[in-house]
């Protein structure tokens, strides 16, 4: 069965609230049917009884906020095991030196600053404050990340970021001058709850600045697959607008950004002062008619037929004769994968540059992780990449693959061949 074939229960859309401003009855985009857990790396000796949950995305008719249905809950994705690790991204790390260095310079930055980052991993971010001195803090409920943080000097509350947290640091006299938020807004099931959290933190003059995949460049370039259990929510200007409105704070600035396939930079504050960017992406958005379900009408068989693409595409290379592996054991792969079916049995391993995740298996379809020496060792004729968004970066990694002979599939917006880095 194609993923586009799977339709979402009316029922379960009726009854279901939404997560921004609570209204109840919400609209179908697309069902991906039970998918596993996407950051869920499968020990070899643990494969059986891997759950997997409804991928089910609905629109709020009242705020235009795009959100799946299944909340799992949080300490089950970011356990223990959570494998994500920012500084093993070449890309990541050079957007956020900028980010950070542009942070510094607009805010006059000091030793007197405090910088404090959602979400902050393995403190690949906060370094470029701490090393200009600037004083960070770091939260993160990931213990793995959280604990590489820390060995690094940067200081971490392994914790969740909750409201109750944020006065508790507060109240220790530590309001941030800037909040950064990267990537994690989306992951959050008390989405009005950690908005507000950021409002008590922020200082009376501070600026939050939160970085989000853009829900216009999803949907125009199929970006199907960075839909998972751990994105709850998939924003535009428009319901960002409303949610922080909602809690107490204001959105004043708005800059696109190429990096995971679009995204948007969102600048906010306790004083309402939008710049003309706001007003732009709102009107834009009107006019796209992003605020209603006939923007996403054709977003599943759209869907459908780009899998059954890459599905022809790799039944016809294993049936020449031709080996292929992938590239990047990422949640998005995972999605890629599972929503690949029988094909992806054609795919003989994946490789990734993060140690954690090597001798690991892919979660639902169990191909094997190995290190990206692999490629050059077992020479496959294709290798998909399965982060595409980091392909340029992926393929001038492997000049030597490249040299001898390797061509690497990228799969989206449309699969396509490449032979080498691109000039």
């Amino acid at each position: 069965m194609s993923s586009s074939s799977l339709k979402l229960d009316p029922a379960r859309c009726r009854a279901a609230r939404c997560r921004s401003c609570g209204t109840v009855g919400l609209l179908p985009v697309l069902d991906l049917g039970q998918m596993p857990l996407s950051d869920r790396l499968v020990n070899p000796e643990a494969t059986a009884g891997e759950p997997r949950y409804p991928l089910e995305v609905v629109l709020c008719p009242e705020c235009a906020l795009v959100q799946i249905m299944e909340t799992v809950p949080p300490e089950v994705v970011f356990d223990e095991d959570y494998p994500y690790f920012s500084s093993y991204s070449t890309t990541l790390l050079e957007h956020s030196k900028r980010h950070a260095e542009a942070l510094i310079g607009a805010r006059g930055l000091g030793p007197q600053s405090l910088v404090v980052e959602l979400a902050s991993n393995d403190g690949y971010m906060l370094k470029n404050f701490k090393e200009r001195g600037i004083e960070v803090l770091g939260i993160d409920p990931a213990p793995g990340p959280a604990r590489v943080a820390q060995e690094n000097g940067i200081e971490t509350l392994c914790e969740f970021f909750t409201i109750e947290l944020a006065r508790k640091v507060a109240v220790q006299g530590q309001r941030a001058d800037v909040i950064i938020a990267n990537n994690v807004l989306a992951h959050v099931a008390d989405t009005n709850g950690f908005v507000q959290g950021i409002a008590a933190l922020l200082a009376d003059d501070g600026m939050l600045s939160v970085e989000a995949p853009y829900l216009r460049d999803l949907v125009k370039h199929l970006e199907f697959d960075t839909i998972y259990h751990e994105h709850l929510c998939y924003f535009s200007v428009t319901s960002v607008a409303a949610l922080f409105r909602r809690n107490g704070l204001y959105l004043n600035e708005v800059r696109w950004l190429p990096i995971h396939g679009g995204s948007l930079r969102y600048y906010a504050g306790h004083q309402e002062q939008p710049s003309e960017s706001v007003a732009e992406f709102l009107e834009q958005e009107r006019e796209l008619g992003m605020l209603g379900q006939s923007y996403y009408a054709d977003f599943a068989e759209r869907v459908g037929k780009l899998i059954g693409e890459v599905r022809e595409l790799l039944f016809s290379l294993a049936g020449s004769g031709s080996s292929i592996a992938a590239y990047g054991a990422a949640a998005k792969g995972a999605i890629l994968l599972n929503a690949l079916g029988e094909a992806a049995e054609k795919i003989d391993f994946v490789v990734d540059r993060n140690p954690y995740k090597q001798g690991k298996l892919m979660p639902g379809t169990h191909t094997p992780i190995l290190a990206p020496e692999a490629l050059l060792e077992r020479r496959p004729d294709y290798t998909l990449i399965l982060p595409w968004n980091l392909a340029d970066e992926i393929i001038a990694q492997q000049g030597e693959y490249s040299a001898a002979g390797g061509r690497f599939i990228v799969p989206i917006p449309t699969p396509r061949v490449v032979d080498a880095a691109p000039v």
